[in-house]
């Protein structure tokens, strides 16, 4: 596994401990801000572990793609989740 999914997969574990920790607040009754708090701070966790996918993926395969002069659809690709990302 490459440094960029290593990565990827550290934040993703993070997240689902963060993510457990939002549900035992949410069991506890705990303030709604501290709550809210914490989801933002997962929602950065999770678009970060998507940058180093994305990262890893135009590197390997969108690079691939382009020196075989095939790069137009996997260049869509990531302009098509860019679009997601931004909205």
């Amino acid at each position: 596994m490459n440094q960029q999914r290593m990565a990827a997969k550290n934040l993703l574990k993070t997240s689902k401990g963060q993510i457990e920790g939002i549900i035992k607040m949410i069991d506890d009754d705990r303030y709604c801000v501290d709550i809210s708090k914490q989801i933002l701070a997962v929602q950065g966790l999770l678009k970060k572990s998507n940058l180093h996918i994305l990262d890893q993926h135009i590197k390997s395969c969108v690079k691939s793609a382009i020196l075989e002069g095939k790069g137009d659809e996997k260049i869509d690709e990531i302009i098509n989740v860019l679009d997601k990302y931004i909205k």
